[in-house]
């Protein structure tokens, strides 16, 4: 079967709305490749990348992506780049996607990947393609380039809801005898058992996002819900994702009060935790973020679900609440360039890595 695959300005946003669900009915592409994200990405920042599609010889689509291009700042001076699924803005593509990739119909990814490859190799206005978040050995590498560096890798640490069922829902037994104490003493700080889970609705997007975002302030050097174009982002994803239940707004509170809310996205008997944020700690030894992941994962355990993830991140509270991890990547693919050259030379020279 021949594939063609070409790039082009959308103008008209509801047909590409339909164009996507309708391949992504087809297809297998993880949460971040879905209508569900990209339209609340389109929506909320008001960017508009170039379609890549990739159609058979009866003109159906059987992969999409959207492909960003800007001048982005490197060692020796800004380069041309293509940014795939994201702009190439750092404020626009804060939401940071993940399990990145082409949205395929099932069963043509790899044809669909190799179509993709050659309009992109073909193309002469790009020196670095960015790939972020995309698994590790993904096809989307064997695009020809003078070099291809892998600039970070992250765990996507999780929890397998399996397994906490074969332990009769004894969450804490599967954790580091660590991790178990720290828990059980900060429940003990709030009074006995995990805090209670309350699931939002549409009525408590407004008011929720508004306790997340103060409850975070101050909390990071570089806080995404310091940004307003952030906040409408998940304010939008949610209001979107709520009705279909791609999106979960949880609140854990107890006699105490709130302990903590959860922004989670939910596909294929996957909960996956997006963003959070914590009530201060009672004691000095209180763990609230602890709690409300582990009341995470008995809601979703009791719901047949079978992985809790924490997505991609190298902190260690996320490392000691799992049970199992998998890896997402970052990778710059250069093309010749004498500006690259130098760059690289002096990095060498330099000892620099290619994320610094």
């Amino acid at each position: 079967m021949g594939l063609t695959a070409t790039f082009s300005l959308p103008t008209d946003r509801s047909a590409l709305a339909a164009r996507w669900q309708a391949l992504e009915a087809r297809s297998d592409a993880s949460f971040f490749l879905r209508w569900t994200w990209v339209g609340a990405w389109l929506d909320s920042y008001g960017v508009r990348p170039e379609l890549l599609a990739v159609t058979d010889e009866n003109g159906q689509d059987v992969a999409l992506a959207l492909v960003g291009h800007a001048m982005r700042p490197r060692l020796l001076g800004p380069v041309a780049t293509l940014s795939l699924n994201q702009s190439g803005d750092p404020v626009i593509d804060r939401p940071y996607v993940e399990y990145n990739g082409l949205l395929a119909a099932r069963g043509q990814e790899v044809a669909a990947v190799a179509a993709a490859i050659d309009a992109i190799a073909r193309r002469r206005d790009w020196r670095v393609l960015l790939l972020s978040g995309i698994v590790p050995d993904s096809p989307l590498l064997g695009l020809p380039s003078r070099r291809k560096l892998r600039v970070d890798s992250s765990p996507v640490y999780q929890v397998d809801l399996d397994a906490v069922r074969a332990a009769d829902g004894d969450y804490l037994s599967l954790l580091s005898s660590n991790t178990r104490s720290q828990i059980r003493r900060a429940m003990k700080d709030h009074g006995g058992p995990l805090p209670d889970v309350a699931v939002g609705t549409l009525d408590d997007i407004a008011p929720w996002l508004d306790e997340m975002a103060a409850l975070n302030m101050g909390r990071h050097a570089d806080n995404a819900w310091d940004d307003q174009g952030f906040r409408q982002f998940v304010a939008t994803i949610a209001a979107r994702g709520l009705p279909s239940g791609a999106v979960e707004l949880l609140r854990f509170a107890d006699a105490g009060g709130a302990v903590g809310l959860l922004v989670n996205f939910v596909q294929d008997g996957q909960a996956m935790n997006y963003q959070s944020a914590f009530a201060q700690p009672r004691t000095a030894k209180d763990k609230p973020g602890l709690l409300c992941h582990a009341a995470a994962v008995g809601h979703y355990s009791a719901q047949d679900f079978r992985l809790y993830s924490l997505l991609a991140g190298k902190d260690r509270y996320k490392q000691s609440l799992s049970t199992r991890e998998e890896a997402l990547e970052w990778w710059h693919v250069e093309r010749f360039s004498p500006r690259l050259e130098a760059e690289a030379l002096a990095r060498r020279i330099l000892k620099r890595p290619a994320s610094a």
